[in-house]
């Protein structure tokens, strides 16, 4: 009978013929957690501060209607209680939807600084990288 051939010793054995630079992937790796970990920052970050904004405004909305929930006898007086309910609660949403915009606004600007950075930072890595094949070529 015949003897499998192990494929593990020889691909083991080639592999080793042709070493690899892994410290280029350990870089790299390390820089896209790094770039991930502070791309997650920004993101919590503007959840956060759009749960508090979203939690004060239903805050601010849920006692503007139990103003308007209260029993009043005077027609005229229970219409002014709505009116002011409607501009209330126009004032609020155009308050809360323009700081929603600036939370809106800072993630965009936040996540455009973090890719200006990553851009430059592969940049610069590819350059080194492309001076020293450079230099092992001349060298050869």
């Amino acid at each position: 009978m015949t003897k499998t051939p192990d494929y593990t010793a020889m691909f083991k054995d080639m592999m080793g013929k042709f070493p690899v630079d892994m410290s280029a992937f350990e870089d790299a790796y390390k820089a896209q957690v790094a770039f991930g970990e502070k791309m997650s920052a920004v993101a919590l970050e503007a959840a956060m501060k759009s749960a508090e904004i979203s939690s004060a405004w239903t805050k601010a909305s849920l006692e503007k209607v139990a103003d308007l929930s209260k029993v009043n006898a005077d027609p005229a007086a229970a219409a002014q209680t709505l009116t002011d309910f409607a501009s209330s609660s126009a004032e609020m949403a155009a308050e809360n939807m323009a700081a929603m915009a600036g939370v809106a606004k800072k993630v965009q600007l936040d996540s455009a600084e973090l890719m200006m950075a990553a851009g430059k930072e592969v940049s610069a890595e590819a350059t080194a990288a492309m001076k020293k094949a450079g230099k092992a070529a001349k060298a050869a």
